[in-house]
């Protein structure tokens, strides 16, 4: 069906008859329904992944709705000692990280194995800015999300409950984008130059 696809299936990259062992997952544009039902499918079988720009990636329904939803999360607490938890983790990466978490027997050693494979970030910090990234499609949001209807994004569903690194991740995104602009350039003359030496 269509979101019960792995990212083995619809993500990962082949090469002859093995899988590669580790891929890069870019949240932007995905669907948080999509993606946590992807992500923990492909971490079971000995493969890392590792899931940037977390802040972007959509919740279907409006801000207020999730905004009020979380709230009662935050009322969720050990009566005599909080301190025990649950913890109410407030940026994006650790709100999809708890959400795998939970679709995972991360008690087994089994478990323990496949969420230590798992890792998510906000932006792309190093080395993963220089390395390829591939997407969900069976978790775009464009094939998930019905035309009309209301969602919002992580990041911002973050901000509003006590996230506060959110400007500098942009800031930080900003400056990462002309970087790898000014690359991509440089990397197309290249070619081009590469293309006239092999026609003459």
């Amino acid at each position: 069906k269509r979101g019960r696809a792995s990212l083995e299936t619809c993500a990962a990259v082949r090469r002859g008859s093995r899988w590669r062992t580790s891929s890069s997952s870019i949240a932007k544009t995905t669907c948080w329904a999509g993606s946590r039902r992807s992500l923990p499918s492909s971490c079971c079988p000995d493969k890392k992944i590792i899931c940037v720009r977390t802040e972007d990636i959509t919740i279907s329904g409006g801000m207020v709705r999730q905004k009020a939803k979380y709230h009662r999360f935050l009322d969720k607490r050990h009566l005599t000692k909080p301190s025990r938890g649950p913890f109410h983790f407030k940026s994006p990466a650790r709100m999809l990280w708890r959400t795998v978490r939970g679709m995972i027997p991360h008690k087994t050693p089994r478990g323990m194995a496949a969420l230590e494979r798992f890792k998510a970030y906000e932006g792309i910090p190093r080395p993963h800015d220089k390395t390829k990234r591939l997407v969900v499609p069976d978790a775009l949001r464009v094939l998930r999300l019905q035309h009309g209807h209301k969602f919002c994004k992580l990041g911002d569903l973050s901000r509003e409950v006590g996230w506060k690194h959110q400007d500098t991740i942009a800031e930080l995104e900003e400056r990462r984008k002309e970087k790898a602009k000014v690359y991509y350039q440089q990397k197309k003359k290249l070619l081009q130059l590469k293309a006239k030496a092999a026609a003459v």
